[in-house]
């Protein structure tokens, strides 16, 4: 009687619009369905993802002369529980608007996706030599990039003349106190310990605040409504604050020092995640979210979730590239958008296993921006099949082990 009630159960299911994006990112976005796939086939029915083709990029402008279409938009908050985007553009669309690019900075703001998420961390020890920086520096680096996305320089007023130009940056307080709240929910999840199991015994992560205080009024208004909202409501987090410029440079000499969450505006998140993925040494394995929401573990928050390296048109078509940054990204969306927590850490177990020399238990399936030949299939076969063992021992056990944040 107990499987016949198990067999027809409803399933959870979760609407996902699928934008592929230019050159070669319809070839990673295939990967990273399958790696969907093969979580919804091992959940034993209880989960279903929906998927909605759609386009965005330099596609959607050589189809319908523009970057994003009203109905994507509209499909995207309408329609869906959270977005897997593939990287657009190329040197055929040039960079004049309506560019590629734009077209996604539209969806942000449609969705009004203000939490932008990067993590910093290596997803396989032996990816530690790719880092400029000395291994005994760059090694057990694990933070998470929080910049707010909607807001400040970016978004502000802007004049520009012939001889003078000048931006707003501005924020207002609901706009700091929300992305602070996200820094606080990242936090608890990640914990001390940085597995990201929310469980950690020696409490949530350290969230760093990043301003420019002692110059900017706008930094002024950031790090008091930010010390407002972690003293009022979340006093068990332990909050640092740190000038933008102090940290870029910190973060060069130590990363680890920074371990937990970097919670910063838009201008200077800009800065610092790029520098981030420099210390990682490649941008071929980082994902990245756009939240819409704060992910409490609870409530379902709608999201944009993209690699973050580029649409690489030099070696589209060829099987060659890295599918690995698209994979990790949808791990993200799982985990931020639709609370699978465990299938999240076992989609980055699988990464690791692939990833991680045959020296220390790995697989050692490398593309070959990371120094092996194998192709974008060949990667993504080995994370399916990974993964799918990963989840059978989980069936019979009661987590996922060497899970990342």
């Amino acid at each position: 009687m107990a499987a016949s009630t198990a067999s027809t159960a409803s399933p959870q299911t979760f609407r996902i619009l699928v934008l592929p994006g230019d050159h070669v990112g319809p070839e990673v976005m295939a990967e990273a369905l399958r790696v969907l796939d093969v979580v919804q086939a091992s959940s034993s029915g209880k989960i279903k993802f929906e998927y909605n083709h759609q386009i965005a990029g330099g596609c959607s402008i050589d189809k319908h002369g523009t970057p994003i279409t009203d109905e994507v938009l509209r499909i995207a908050k309408e329609e869906s529980d959270a977005v897997l985007f593939g990287s657009v553009g190329g040197p055929e669309w040039g960079t004049t608007y309506p560019n590629p690019e734009s077209g996604l900075l539209r969806l942000r703001q449609h969705l009004d996706a203000f939490a932008n998420i990067r993590p910093c961390t290596f997803y396989s020890r032996s990816l530690i030599p790719l880092s400029p920086l000395k291994p005994a520096i760059a090694d057990g680096t694990n933070f998470i990039l929080l910049r707010e996305n909607c807001g400040g320089a970016y978004f502000g007023a802007k004049v520009e003349e012939a001889d003078f130009a000048s931006d707003s940056w501005a924020y207002r307080r609901d706009e700091i106190e929300r992305c602070a709240r996200v820094a606080a929910a990242l936090a608890t999840t990640m914990g001390k310990d940085g597995l990201g199991t929310g469980q950690c015994p020696d409490g949530p992560a350290t969230v760093w605040s990043s301003d420019k205080a002692n110059v900017l009024a706008s930094g002024r208004l950031w790090r008091r409504v930010t010390s407002e909202v972690f003293a009022n409501e979340f006093p068990n987090i332990e909050l640092k604050h740190q000038l933008a410029d102090s940290l870029s440079m910190l973060m060069v000499k130590n990363p680890r020092m920074f371990n937990g969450v970097i919670h910063t505006d838009n201008t200077f998140g800009d800065m610092l995640s790029d520098q981030a993925g420099g210390v990682v040494g490649t941008l071929g394995v980082l994902p990245s979210a756009s939240l819409c929401g704060i992910p409490d573990g609870h409530s379902r928050c709608n999201g944009i979730y993209e690699p973050v390296h580029g649409s690489a048109p030099d070696i589209a078509g060829k099987g060659l590239v890295n599918p690995t940054a698209q994979i990790l990204s949808a791990a993200l969306m799982l985990r931020y958008s639709f609370n699978l927590a465990p299938e999240a850490a076992a989609i980055e177990a699988a990464v690791q296993k692939v990833l991680d020399g045959k020296d220390i238990g790995g697989l050692e399936i490398r593309s070959g921006d990371l120094g092996g030949r194998a192709t974008t299939s060949q990667i993504g076969d080995a994370v399916c099949q990974v993964l799918e063992q990963i989840l059978k021992e989980k069936s019979n056990s009661s987590g996922v082990s060497n899970g990342r944040v």
